[in-house]
């Protein structure tokens, strides 16, 4: 069975040795575009997180019996045309969740703590000259009695409330399908959720419902002090619209996701005055080394049912 890995890198040093104990493996750390057609014209399965599978890269690769997605979405894969070719898609899902709970807490501790202020205040030596054995500079907030709102309240986003409890937060969410209904927190309407809440986190996919959710409008309803986190998708946030207000009310955004990746060397965020109020990871919550493990292991499975059929 030939193998294709198309974007290998995305894996960082999780071992790909169970591909090679299933057929003759090409494992490419990269793949462009002008890349892709050459590279799976001859392969039975194709394994690409992020490279995209169009329908003419199908129609030109005859052998072709398997499409894994090393990722939950599906997106990068014209699924009609695998459908019409009769050609398996293949995705993983929930192998990230813990991994994406965990990265939203660490998005919110680093903000409502001030982490980059208070390191740099050590490191370069103010500490060591202070008159007092503390710093008040920079007050923070403690999550207890405090009103979290959430996002979709899929798989993660229910995570990520459960754990919010244990530090005594009050939950409610806002249903981006308007299909999702839950007893255990109290239900809102996006722009009540917006004005009412101290902490704001989403963990919905992208889709025609949630493309810029959240706009300049939407974001100046946010209470003063709020936290912002995007662990979903870019482009349910205008980043433009964050790039304005962040220098123009007290709202602290975290982004671990962006409308287009990696972000454009001239992104409006790069230029923003009020840095403090912004962290911005490059889509790394999903990347545990236990998540990154998961993942493997779910797409080798994928590729074992599909030939044992």
């Amino acid at each position: 069975m030939k193998i294709v890995i198309l974007d290998a890198l995305t894996f960082g040093d999780t071992s790909l040795s169970g591909f090679f104990k299933l057929g003759d493996v090409d494992v490419f750390q990269t793949t462009s575009p002008q890349q892709t057609q050459e590279r799976i014209a001859h392969a039975e399965v194709i394994v690409t997180n992020k490279v995209v599978i169009t329908s003419e890269h199908i129609s030109n690769s005859p052998a072709l019996k398997l499409i894994c997605v090393a990722a939950t979405g599906m997106n990068n894969v014209d699924l009609e045309a695998a459908k019409k070719r009769d050609i398996e898609v293949k995705n993983v899902s929930g192998y990230s969740t813990d991994s994406v709970i965990q990265h939203t807490f660490s998005m919110l501790f680093y903000l409502v703590g001030h982490s980059r202020y208070y390191d740099e205040y050590v490191k370069e030596g103010s500490y060591a000259k202070s008159p007092i054995f503390t710093d008040v500079s920079q007050p923070f907030f403690e999550i207890k009695g405090k009103r979290w709102g959430i996002i979709g309240l899929g798989e993660i986003g229910r995570g990520v409330a459960r754990v919010a409890e244990t530090f005594g937060a009050d939950l409610c969410y806002f249903s981006t399908s308007g299909k999702n209904s839950s007893q255990d927190y109290e239900q809102l309407e996006l722009e009540e959720l917006l004005k009412t809440c101290h902490i704001i986190s989403i963990h919905a996919p992208l889709n025609e419902k949630t493309a810029n959710l959240l706009g300049y409008e939407e974001l100046l309803m946010c209470t003063e002090g709020a936290v912002v986190l995007n662990l979903g998708r870019g482009g349910i946030i205008d980043e433009a619209a964050v790039a304005k207000i962040i220098d123009e009310k007290n709202i602290s955004f975290g982004l671990d996701v962006l409308s287009r990746e990696p972000m454009e060397e001239n992104h409006p965020l790069l230029s923003v005055k009020n840095r403090a109020n912004l962290y911005i990871t490059p889509h790394i919550a999903w990347t545990s080394v236990e998540a990154r493990q998961k993942l493997i292991a779910g797409v080798i499975e994928n590729i074992k049912s599909s030939i044992s059929r």
